[in-house]
């Protein structure tokens, strides 16, 4: 019997996040849904992840929409796929049960057939009812485990040259934490727990080819459900891992199609085929149709020029079906899958890189590939120190993440534990500049992944560090039970509308309450516009009570820690705050944080208002004294 394949495409979720910052908008989409209708995929990922966020926040579209229009065009023909983060959905905070039931029913009825469930800390409480719910509302529980790696240790001697500079010495690693056995433990568990397929996710692309073989193969061996793995060719390594995982029997593989695949995304399609061509396996998906999508999807890469890295440096054009490759080229196809039989790992991956040059693909990120970290956390962390001015501290920053790992629990490199590490380990180097102690500035999230909040972390966090970093050196799990439901105010200026207007939005509310907030406004006002009395009399702007910010500064300020926006103010002049209140919620590097009351309070004068954009130590906020 012919060993088949079946393909998870990813362009249209994670192949657009990765590559133009999730800006494809629906009129985009709608130019390549009629062509997906009979591409033959077995599943398509199109929603989850940034998806929500980004096309309220940057495009004003409303997710359902989105998954409404793509549900109605498949008309049943591919699973349809979003991915999540268990119990956290698309936030920071775990959500109570009832929140996860929710949104998985009104997904599951909008055309969702496949929930792609993972938790950065791989902590299997984190996703268990995930599953359950998934499986019970008729969809299909899809466990993933997030792949990573132990940090290295530095020892002497020194290193020459570039990454020398930025590294300083040669590094070994020394804990073995994340072994072939950790990850099949876990996928066993998920497996146990009632996941129809489980994927080894590297969401970093750090899956080098021996480990894909080792990894997969003893998924093979040890699962009965279907086994998928999803990686990303930034470091250099997805192509080769991929056919790595085909010869070792994976049953699904996720792909892009041709513009939307290498680079900081997962490998083409195209080149998967050739592969399976020359191995006797047979790709689940109509060619012929993947080429029409193609064909349309440069002219769809084109509209989003302003977000494309490689906007000026197209990979050449190619069709696995017509098109006859040059012999040294075919050639390098038969070399890969020699070398990938014989777990020849540098053979492998100089075939596979030069097929990717040939057809001009994106080159290896080498600067990820030596940090072991992800692109989206090292960009992050370059834009922060950019922002604050303080670019010449990238080298140390990024020297400090092995260090914030480590007393974190060493936590996998994952969204958004990623951003957490990052952001600290900028926080960390500009301590040091200071001559501050370490951890001067922990942020909210680096605080409640410490204090436990976030789950059980792969190693235990030492307790005198906890107690550091929270004040406590116990352990405290988030109590779901304190969760508030965010408000859903009345709209007095618009007729008295509700800000969310049906189910719908309610979730939106809870599960990204800043965004929502303002695209709810925005689709309130629209209406209200069309529907407000002609005649109706301007009604007098209730301007809150300007504030002489020239007045001398006499009481405590509270200033911000690390620049960023600021998306919402709870207080005013003259509120009595408790210690622990939250008094404002800004964003800095991709995260929202919580700024709390350090002692009971009253508010004189707030300098900020949402939306402004404040550097680190700008004045937020005076007191009386």
């Amino acid at each position: 019997m012919t060993k088949k394949l079946r393909i998870r495409d990813l362009t249209l979720r994670d192949g657009q996040q990765s590559l133009f910052a999730t800006r494809l908008d629906q009129k985009n989409i709608d130019l390549l849904l009629p062509l997906y209708e009979n591409a033959g995929f077995y599943i398509m990922e199109v929603w989850g992840g940034a998806v929500p966020d980004s096309v309220m926040r940057y495009l004003d579209e409303s997710p359902w929409d989105r998954l409404r229009e793509i549900s109605k065009a498949m008309k049943g023909k591919s699973l349809l796929a979003a991915l999540s983060r268990g119990r956290n959905l698309f936030g920071y905070v775990p959500y109570p049960d009832y929140v996860l039931e929710g949104f998985y029913k009104e997904a599951i009825k909008n055309g969702l057939n496949v929930m792609r469930i993972f938790d950065a800390l791989n902590d299997i409480d984190n996703v268990k009812e995930s599953i359950r719910l998934i499986n019970n509302l008729g969809g299909i529980a899809d466990g993933a485990v997030c792949y990573t790696v132990d940090p290295k240790d530095e020892v002497k001697p020194e290193k020459k040259g570039f990454f020398g500079k930025l590294f300083g010495k040669s590094e070994v690693q020394s804990e073995k934490i994340f072994t072939d056995d950790y990850f099949v433990e876990k996928a066993k568990e998920m497996e146990r727990l009632g996941a129809k397929i489980i994927t080894l996710k590297d969401m970093a692309g750090l899956v080098n080819p021996l480990r894909a073989a080792s990894i997969i193969s003893r998924f093979k061996q040890e699962l009965k459900v279907p086994v998928d793995f999803h990686t990303h060719c930034t470091p250099g390594y997805g192509l080769a891992s991929s056919l790595m995982a085909i010869v070792n029997g994976v049953d699904i593989l996720d792909t892009n199609i041709w513009w939307f695949g290498g680079g900081s995304a997962a490998p083409a399609i195209e080149l998967i085929y050739v592969f399976c061509q020359k191995l006797g396996i047979e790709v689940e998906a109509n060619m012929e149709a993947v080429e029409k999508i193609k064909k349309k999807l440069k002219e769809v890469r084109k509209n989003v020029s302003d977000f494309d890295l490689h906007k000026d440096n197209f990979q050449k054009d190619f069709n696995p079906l017509t098109d006859k490759l040059p012999a040294e080229v075919d050639a390098l196809f038969d070399t890969a899958i020699v070398a990938a039989k014989n777990l020849d790992e540098e053979g492998l991956l100089e075939a596979c890189h030069g097929i990717e040059e040939y057809f001009n693909f994106p080159k290896p990120n080498l600067l990820v590939k030596e940090a072991e970290v992800p692109g989206g956390m090292y960009s992050n962390m370059v834009a922060q120190l950019k922002s604050l001015g303080a670019s010449d501290l990238l080298d140390d920053a990024m020297k400090l993440i092995p260090k914030v790992r480590r007393d974190a629990g060493l936590v996998p490199l994952v969204t958004p534990t990623s951003q957490i590490v990052g952001a600290q380990a900028v926080s960390l180097a500009i301590d040091r500049k200071k001559g501050n102690p370490d951890y001067s500035n922990p942020s909210s999230q680096f605080t409640s992944l410490v204090k436990g909040e976030y789950g059980k972390t792969p190693v235990a966090i030492d307790p005198a560090f906890r107690e550091k970093i929270t004040g406590s050196p116990e352990e405290k799990p988030y109590d779901v039970s304190k969760y508030k439901k965010p408000e859903n105010p009345i709209l007095e200026e618009m007729g008295g509308k509700k800000l969310a207007s049906n189910v719908e939005e309610e979730l939106l509310l809870e599960l990204l309450p800043s965004v929502a907030n303002t695209f709810l406004k925005k689709r309130r006002a629209a209406e209200w516009e069309t529907e407000k009395p002609k005649a109706e009399p301007k009604a007098e702007s209730s301007v809150q009570e300007q504030q002489d910010d020239s007045e001398p500064i006499t009481g405590p300020t509270l200033t911000a820690p690390m620049g960023g926006k600021i998306l919402s103010v709870n207080v005013k002049k003259g509120d009595k705050v408790k210690k622990g209140d939250i008094l404002l919620v800004y964003e800095a590097m991709k995260m929202e944080n919580d700024v709390e009351a350090d002692k009971d309070r009253v508010v004189k004068r707030v300098f900020v208002s949402p939306d402004d954009v404040v550097g680190t130590e700008a004045l937020l906020i005076e007191f009386e004294n």
